[in-house]
Protein backbone atom coordinates (compact mmCIF):
# COMPACT_ATOMS: atom_id res chain seq x y z
CA UNK A 1 0.00 0.00 0.00
CA UNK A 2 1.35 3.31 -1.22
CA UNK A 3 2.62 5.91 1.90
CA UNK A 4 0.02 9.09 2.01
CA UNK A 5 1.22 11.76 0.45
CA UNK A 6 2.36 15.05 2.89
CA UNK A 7 2.09 18.65 1.63
CA UNK A 8 4.49 20.90 3.22
CA UNK A 9 4.08 23.89 1.19
CA UNK A 10 1.60 25.51 3.01
CA UNK A 11 3.56 29.01 2.30
CA UNK A 12 3.01 28.57 -1.38
CA UNK A 13 -0.46 27.84 -1.06
CA UNK A 14 -3.17 26.10 1.41
CA UNK A 15 -6.03 24.09 0.22
CA UNK A 16 -9.77 26.19 0.56
CA UNK A 17 -11.26 25.12 3.88
CA UNK A 18 -14.49 23.78 4.65
CA UNK A 19 -16.15 26.32 6.21
CA UNK A 20 -14.60 29.16 3.92
CA UNK A 21 -16.33 27.29 0.93
CA UNK A 22 -19.47 26.80 2.64
CA UNK A 23 -19.48 30.37 3.28
CA UNK A 24 -18.65 31.44 -0.08
CA UNK A 25 -21.09 29.21 -2.33
CA UNK A 26 -24.07 31.36 -1.19
CA UNK A 27 -22.70 34.26 -3.05
CA UNK A 28 -22.14 32.07 -6.05
CA UNK A 29 -25.86 31.10 -6.62
CA UNK A 30 -29.27 31.25 -4.46
CA UNK A 31 -30.44 34.72 -3.45
CA UNK A 32 -26.96 36.58 -2.86
CA UNK A 33 -25.67 36.19 -6.50
CA UNK A 34 -26.42 39.80 -7.08
CA UNK A 35 -24.23 42.95 -7.96
CA UNK A 36 -23.55 44.33 -4.68
CA UNK A 37 -23.91 47.69 -6.22
CA UNK A 38 -27.54 47.02 -6.88
CA UNK A 39 -30.24 48.48 -5.36
CA UNK A 40 -32.85 45.19 -5.48
CA UNK A 41 -32.79 42.63 -3.23
CA UNK A 42 -29.86 40.30 -4.52
CA UNK A 43 -28.14 43.11 -5.32
CA UNK A 44 -28.37 44.26 -1.24
CA UNK A 45 -27.50 40.72 0.26
CA UNK A 46 -23.87 40.88 -1.96
CA UNK A 47 -23.13 43.92 -0.45
CA UNK A 48 -24.20 42.67 3.00
CA UNK A 49 -21.81 40.05 2.32
CA UNK A 50 -19.08 42.29 1.41
CA UNK A 51 -19.61 44.31 4.44
CA UNK A 52 -19.58 41.37 6.87
CA UNK A 53 -16.31 40.15 5.34
CA UNK A 54 -14.81 43.88 5.78
CA UNK A 55 -15.85 43.35 9.32
CA UNK A 56 -13.65 40.33 9.76
CA UNK A 57 -10.99 40.95 7.75
CA UNK A 58 -10.44 43.78 10.20
CA UNK A 59 -11.45 42.13 13.20
CA UNK A 60 -8.69 39.82 12.32
CA UNK A 61 -6.26 42.30 11.71
CA UNK A 62 -7.31 45.26 13.91
CA UNK A 63 -8.30 47.89 11.77
CA UNK A 64 -11.32 49.90 10.52
CA UNK A 65 -14.31 47.74 8.46
CA UNK A 66 -13.43 51.13 5.87
CA UNK A 67 -10.18 50.73 5.59
CA UNK A 68 -10.64 47.24 3.56
CA UNK A 69 -9.76 47.41 -0.17
CA UNK A 70 -10.59 43.97 -1.78
CA UNK A 71 -7.62 43.53 -4.78
CA UNK A 72 -7.24 40.17 -7.31
CA UNK A 73 -4.53 39.01 -4.68
CA UNK A 74 -0.90 40.01 -3.01
CA UNK A 75 0.76 41.17 -5.86
CA UNK A 76 -2.43 43.31 -7.22
CA UNK A 77 -2.60 45.12 -3.50
CA UNK A 78 1.24 45.47 -3.21
CA UNK A 79 1.55 47.33 -6.59
CA UNK A 80 -1.71 49.59 -5.60
CA UNK A 81 1.03 50.34 -2.30
CA UNK A 82 4.19 51.00 -3.87
CA UNK A 83 2.87 52.63 -7.34
CA UNK A 84 -0.12 54.23 -5.68
CA UNK A 85 1.55 55.87 -2.81
CA UNK A 86 4.86 57.16 -5.89
CA UNK A 87 1.92 58.55 -7.77
CA UNK A 88 0.25 60.12 -5.19
CA UNK A 89 3.60 61.99 -4.31
CA UNK A 90 4.23 62.85 -7.72
CA UNK A 91 0.79 64.44 -8.14
CA UNK A 92 1.45 66.80 -4.92
CA UNK A 93 4.50 67.85 -6.13
CA UNK A 94 6.92 65.61 -4.39
CA UNK A 95 9.44 63.14 -4.43
CA UNK A 96 8.87 59.93 -5.86
CA UNK A 97 10.84 57.22 -4.24
CA UNK A 98 9.78 53.90 -2.94
CA UNK A 99 12.28 52.53 -0.17
CA UNK A 100 11.74 48.96 -0.03
CA UNK A 101 13.60 45.61 2.01
CA UNK A 102 16.11 43.52 -0.32
CA UNK A 103 14.40 40.26 1.19
CA UNK A 104 11.03 41.60 0.25
CA UNK A 105 8.72 39.24 -2.25
CA UNK A 106 8.82 39.86 -5.61
CA UNK A 107 5.38 41.57 -6.00
CA UNK A 108 7.01 44.53 -4.04
CA UNK A 109 10.51 45.11 -5.59
CA UNK A 110 9.42 44.73 -9.11
CA UNK A 111 6.85 47.13 -8.28
CA UNK A 112 9.21 49.33 -6.95
CA UNK A 113 11.45 48.63 -10.23
CA UNK A 114 7.92 50.09 -12.20
CA UNK A 115 8.60 52.85 -9.86
CA UNK A 116 11.33 53.49 -11.65
CA UNK A 117 10.51 52.73 -15.10
CA UNK A 118 7.66 55.54 -14.26
CA UNK A 119 9.97 58.16 -13.70
CA UNK A 120 10.82 58.07 -9.77
CA UNK A 121 13.41 56.57 -7.78
CA UNK A 122 14.14 53.40 -5.84
CA UNK A 123 15.92 52.05 -2.80
CA UNK A 124 16.94 48.46 -1.75
CA UNK A 125 17.41 48.29 1.94
CA UNK A 126 20.06 46.27 3.17
CA UNK A 127 19.57 43.34 5.59
CA UNK A 128 22.23 41.23 7.93
CA UNK A 129 23.04 37.82 8.18
CA UNK A 130 20.14 37.11 9.92
CA UNK A 131 17.89 38.87 7.42
CA UNK A 132 16.85 41.75 9.89
CA UNK A 133 16.27 45.27 8.28
CA UNK A 134 19.28 47.53 8.40
CA UNK A 135 17.94 50.14 10.88
CA UNK A 136 20.90 52.53 10.43
CA UNK A 137 20.24 51.86 6.68
CA UNK A 138 16.43 53.10 6.64
CA UNK A 139 17.61 55.83 9.23
CA UNK A 140 19.68 57.30 5.85
CA UNK A 141 16.97 56.99 3.59
CA UNK A 142 13.99 58.35 6.06
CA UNK A 143 16.36 61.54 4.99
CA UNK A 144 15.82 61.28 1.48
CA UNK A 145 11.91 61.85 2.18
CA UNK A 146 10.67 59.04 0.30
CA UNK A 147 7.24 58.10 -0.73
CA UNK A 148 7.16 55.42 0.99
CA UNK A 149 8.85 52.70 2.61
CA UNK A 150 7.83 48.65 2.33
CA UNK A 151 9.24 46.00 5.33
CA UNK A 152 7.01 42.66 5.09
CA UNK A 153 6.40 41.55 8.28
CA UNK A 154 7.30 38.16 8.15
CA UNK A 155 9.57 36.80 5.32
CA UNK A 156 7.79 34.29 3.02
CA UNK A 157 11.09 32.63 2.50
CA UNK A 158 13.11 32.06 5.59
CA UNK A 159 10.26 33.36 8.28
CA UNK A 160 12.29 35.65 9.73
CA UNK A 161 9.98 38.52 11.19
CA UNK A 162 10.85 42.47 11.23
CA UNK A 163 10.43 44.95 13.98
CA UNK A 164 7.30 46.24 12.09
CA UNK A 165 6.19 48.26 14.97
CA UNK A 166 9.76 50.33 15.43
CA UNK A 167 9.92 50.43 11.18
CA UNK A 168 6.53 51.98 11.04
CA UNK A 169 7.30 54.99 13.76
CA UNK A 170 10.65 56.03 12.03
CA UNK A 171 8.36 56.73 9.18
CA UNK A 172 5.94 58.20 10.76
CA UNK A 173 8.11 60.57 12.46
CA UNK A 174 10.03 61.46 9.04
CA UNK A 175 6.51 62.03 7.45
CA UNK A 176 6.82 58.69 5.25
CA UNK A 177 4.38 56.39 4.57
CA UNK A 178 4.67 52.66 5.63
CA UNK A 179 3.53 49.72 3.90
CA UNK A 180 3.85 46.14 5.10
CA UNK A 181 3.13 42.56 3.65
CA UNK A 182 1.06 40.70 6.11
CA UNK A 183 0.72 37.56 3.79
CA UNK A 184 2.59 34.94 5.95
CA UNK A 185 2.11 36.46 9.06
CA UNK A 186 -1.80 36.58 9.64
CA UNK A 187 -2.74 33.64 11.76
CA UNK A 188 0.54 32.81 12.78
CA UNK A 189 1.66 35.69 14.61
CA UNK A 190 -0.12 38.86 16.98
CA UNK A 191 -0.85 41.41 14.36
CA UNK A 192 -2.58 44.68 14.79
CA UNK A 193 -2.65 48.01 12.84
CA UNK A 194 -3.46 50.19 15.37
CA UNK A 195 -0.58 49.49 17.48
CA UNK A 196 1.35 51.42 15.11
CA UNK A 197 1.50 53.43 12.22
CA UNK A 198 0.71 51.34 9.72
CA UNK A 199 -0.85 53.40 6.23
CA UNK A 200 -0.99 50.57 4.32
CA UNK A 201 -1.21 46.44 4.60
CA UNK A 202 -1.32 43.23 2.08
CA UNK A 203 -3.53 40.39 2.61
CA UNK A 204 -3.39 37.34 0.24
CA UNK A 205 -6.93 34.71 0.64
CA UNK A 206 -4.78 31.36 -0.60
CA UNK A 207 -2.48 31.28 2.00
CA UNK A 208 -5.01 31.61 4.46
CA UNK A 209 -7.71 28.62 3.17
CA UNK A 210 -9.53 31.12 1.00
CA UNK A 211 -9.30 30.49 -2.88
CA UNK A 212 -7.09 31.95 -5.25
CA UNK A 213 -7.51 35.11 -6.79
CA UNK A 214 -9.09 37.48 -3.21
CA UNK A 215 -7.00 39.73 -1.52
CA UNK A 216 -6.79 43.26 -0.04
CA UNK A 217 -4.94 45.97 0.38
CA UNK A 218 -5.60 47.87 3.93
CA UNK A 219 -5.50 51.51 3.32
CA UNK A 220 -5.29 53.81 6.43
CA UNK A 221 -7.87 56.98 6.22
CA UNK A 222 -6.29 59.80 4.46
CA UNK A 223 -3.27 57.49 3.16
CA UNK A 224 -2.68 59.45 -0.17
CA UNK A 225 -3.04 56.75 -3.37
CA UNK A 226 -3.77 56.55 -6.77
CA UNK A 227 -5.89 53.56 -8.42
CA UNK A 228 -3.94 51.62 -11.02
CA UNK A 229 -7.21 50.70 -12.47
CA UNK A 230 -9.92 52.93 -13.97
CA UNK A 231 -13.52 52.96 -14.10
CA UNK A 232 -16.24 52.68 -11.43
CA UNK A 233 -16.99 54.81 -8.09
CA UNK A 234 -16.54 50.55 -6.56
CA UNK A 235 -14.36 50.56 -3.71
CA UNK A 236 -14.04 54.54 -3.06
CA UNK A 237 -12.49 54.35 -6.90
CA UNK A 238 -9.54 52.73 -5.11
CA UNK A 239 -10.01 49.78 -6.97
CA UNK A 240 -12.79 49.77 -9.69
CA UNK A 241 -15.06 47.24 -11.19
CA UNK A 242 -17.48 45.21 -9.69
CA UNK A 243 -16.25 43.40 -6.39
CA UNK A 244 -15.49 39.38 -6.29
CA UNK A 245 -18.24 38.94 -3.76
CA UNK A 246 -17.69 35.26 -2.91
CA UNK A 247 -13.87 35.42 -3.01
CA UNK A 248 -14.31 38.85 0.02
CA UNK A 249 -16.91 36.68 1.85
CA UNK A 250 -13.97 33.69 1.63
CA UNK A 251 -11.38 35.57 2.50
CA UNK A 252 -13.18 37.55 5.33
CA UNK A 253 -13.86 33.78 7.21
CA UNK A 254 -10.83 32.60 6.03
CA UNK A 255 -9.09 35.52 8.02
CA UNK A 256 -11.50 35.81 10.99
CA UNK A 257 -10.46 31.60 11.72
CA UNK A 258 -7.06 32.36 11.49
CA UNK A 259 -7.06 34.92 14.12
CA UNK A 260 -9.60 32.72 15.92
CA UNK A 261 -7.20 29.36 15.82
CA UNK A 262 -3.69 31.83 16.49
CA UNK A 263 -3.47 30.99 19.78
CA UNK A 264 -3.40 27.12 19.90
CA UNK A 265 -2.19 26.70 16.33
CA UNK A 266 1.27 29.08 16.37
CA UNK A 267 3.13 26.80 18.95
CA UNK A 268 1.59 23.79 17.71
CA UNK A 269 2.87 24.78 14.56
CA UNK A 270 6.45 26.07 16.50
CA UNK A 271 6.77 22.59 17.98
CA UNK A 272 6.68 20.29 14.32
CA UNK A 273 8.93 23.02 12.96
CA UNK A 274 11.19 22.70 15.87
CA UNK A 275 10.90 18.64 15.56
CA UNK A 276 11.78 18.73 11.96
CA UNK A 277 14.50 20.75 11.85
CA UNK A 278 16.27 18.57 14.82
CA UNK A 279 15.38 15.52 13.03
CA UNK A 280 16.92 16.46 9.99
CA UNK A 281 19.71 18.16 11.75
CA UNK A 282 20.77 15.02 13.50
CA UNK A 283 21.27 12.97 10.05
CA UNK A 284 22.31 15.69 8.34
CA UNK A 285 24.80 17.79 10.37
CA UNK A 286 26.04 20.13 7.81
CA UNK A 287 22.77 21.58 6.94
CA UNK A 288 22.00 25.81 7.96
CA UNK A 289 18.94 27.07 9.01
CA UNK A 290 18.98 30.91 7.50
CA UNK A 291 17.67 33.25 10.30
CA UNK A 292 17.71 30.57 13.12
CA UNK A 293 18.57 33.07 15.35
CA UNK A 294 16.07 35.49 14.12
CA UNK A 295 12.64 35.74 15.75
CA UNK A 296 10.44 33.72 12.76
CA UNK A 297 7.15 32.98 11.73
CA UNK A 298 6.29 28.70 13.27
CA UNK A 299 5.58 27.44 9.99
CA UNK A 300 8.16 28.34 8.03
CA UNK A 301 11.53 26.30 8.10
CA UNK A 302 14.32 26.61 5.26
CA UNK A 303 16.97 24.61 4.85
CA UNK A 304 20.37 25.21 3.02
CA UNK A 305 22.11 21.37 2.62
CA UNK A 306 26.05 21.91 1.65
CA UNK A 307 26.85 19.96 -2.04
CA UNK A 308 22.99 19.20 -3.20
CA UNK A 309 20.99 21.44 -5.76
CA UNK A 310 17.70 22.05 -4.49
CA UNK A 311 15.81 21.05 -7.83
CA UNK A 312 17.17 17.74 -7.75
CA UNK A 313 16.29 17.64 -4.17
CA UNK A 314 12.75 18.57 -4.47
CA UNK A 315 12.29 15.88 -7.34
CA UNK A 316 13.60 13.37 -5.20
CA UNK A 317 10.64 14.54 -2.26
CA UNK A 318 8.33 15.00 -4.49
CA UNK A 319 8.53 11.05 -6.31
CA UNK A 320 8.45 10.30 -2.17
CA UNK A 321 5.72 11.89 -1.83
CA UNK A 322 6.23 14.70 -0.03
CA UNK A 323 5.75 18.18 -1.37
CA UNK A 324 8.17 21.44 -0.56
CA UNK A 325 9.66 24.33 -2.23
CA UNK A 326 12.54 26.00 -3.06
CA UNK A 327 11.83 29.33 -1.42
CA UNK A 328 8.89 31.83 -3.00
CA UNK A 329 6.32 29.94 -5.40
CA UNK A 330 7.10 32.66 -7.61
CA UNK A 331 10.47 31.68 -7.66
CA UNK A 332 9.83 28.09 -9.03
CA UNK A 333 11.92 27.81 -12.24
CA UNK A 334 13.72 30.50 -12.06
CA UNK A 335 17.90 29.64 -12.71
CA UNK A 336 19.13 32.23 -10.37
CA UNK A 337 19.77 31.30 -6.19
CA UNK A 338 16.88 32.75 -4.15
CA UNK A 339 17.25 36.61 -4.36
CA UNK A 340 16.50 36.64 -0.31
CA UNK A 341 19.11 34.08 0.75
CA UNK A 342 21.78 36.22 -1.15
CA UNK A 343 20.84 39.40 0.43
CA UNK A 344 21.48 38.00 3.61
CA UNK A 345 24.91 37.33 2.71
CA UNK A 346 24.72 33.48 1.79
CA UNK A 347 27.07 32.28 -1.23
CA UNK A 348 25.68 31.45 -4.54
CA UNK A 349 26.28 27.38 -4.39
CA UNK A 350 25.26 27.28 -0.94
CA UNK A 351 21.56 29.53 -1.66
CA UNK A 352 20.98 27.48 -4.55
CA UNK A 353 20.46 24.11 -2.00
CA UNK A 354 17.45 25.79 -0.89
CA UNK A 355 14.82 23.87 0.77
CA UNK A 356 11.62 25.55 2.39
CA UNK A 357 9.22 22.95 4.12
CA UNK A 358 6.20 25.05 5.40
CA UNK A 359 3.62 23.78 8.01
CA UNK A 360 -0.20 24.20 7.85
CA UNK A 361 -3.91 23.15 9.67
CA UNK A 362 -3.42 19.66 8.71
CA UNK A 363 0.22 18.97 9.39
CA UNK A 364 0.87 16.53 12.33
CA UNK A 365 3.46 14.50 13.59
CA UNK A 366 3.31 11.84 11.29
CA UNK A 367 4.04 13.89 8.08
CA UNK A 368 6.90 15.31 10.40
CA UNK A 369 7.84 11.24 10.82
CA UNK A 370 7.87 10.61 7.56
CA UNK A 371 10.21 13.91 5.86
CA UNK A 372 13.02 12.70 8.32
CA UNK A 373 12.73 8.80 8.11
CA UNK A 374 13.68 9.59 4.35
CA UNK A 375 15.80 12.63 4.24
CA UNK A 376 19.03 10.83 4.86
CA UNK A 377 18.65 8.74 2.19
CA UNK A 378 17.22 11.53 -0.27
CA UNK A 379 19.99 13.98 0.79
CA UNK A 380 22.83 11.07 0.55
CA UNK A 381 21.52 9.73 -2.97
CA UNK A 382 21.35 13.64 -4.40
CA UNK A 383 24.85 14.73 -2.82
CA UNK A 384 26.23 11.15 -4.95
CA UNK A 385 24.63 12.30 -7.83
CA UNK A 386 26.04 15.54 -7.87
CA UNK A 387 29.67 14.25 -7.09
CA UNK A 388 29.36 12.04 -9.84
CA UNK A 389 28.43 14.67 -12.66
CA UNK A 390 30.97 17.10 -11.07
CA UNK A 391 34.13 14.67 -11.86
CA UNK A 392 32.64 14.21 -15.63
Amino acid sequence: MPEPSVYLDHAATTPVRPEVLEAMLPYLGGDRFGNPSSAHRPGRAAHAGLEQARREIAEAVGTEPSSVVFTSGGTEADNLAILGSAFAARSAGRRMLAAVAATEHKAVLAAAHAVVHHGGEERILPVDGQGRLDLGALDQVLVEHPALVSVMWANNETGVLQPVPDIAQRCEERGTLFHTDLVQAVGRVPVSLRGAPIALATLSGHKLGAPKGIGALIVRKGTPLEPMLHGGSQQGALRPGTENVAGAVALGRAAQLAAQERAAEAPRLAALRDDLAKALRDVVPDLVIPGESAPRVPHILNLLVPGVDSGALLMHLDLAGISASGGSACQTGAPDPSHVLLAMGFPRDLAASAVRFSLGRLTRAEDIARVAELWSFLVARVRQVGEAFGRV
